[in-house]
């Protein structure tokens, strides 16, 4: 992880993409059971930072942390 990675929009979303995919769930399933919008990982990709509760309905919705998600650890169970 570089320092200058976190807290950056298209970094996140790109994390949480990745995450998805190695859990089998699709971005449109996550999106759609965080009552999320269609186009939110647009938006992130695009520099859009994304609300804190929505990030927080992401983790929980991944199982995992926000801080993992943030990249601030490369562990997805740690401050979970």
């Amino acid at each position: 992880m570089n320092e200058s990675d976190l807290y950056n929009s298209p970094y996140v979303a790109n994390k949480i993409k990745v995450y998805a995919k190695a859990k089998g769930i699709s971005l449109k399933g996550l999106l759609e059971g965080c009552h999320l919008g269609s186009n939110t990982f647009s938006h992130m990709l695009h520099g859009k930072s994304l609300a804190f509760d929505s990030l927080a309905r992401i983790a929980d919705y991944l199982d995992c942390s926000v801080d993992y998600l943030l990249g601030r650890t490369d562990n997805p169970e740690i401050n979970k």
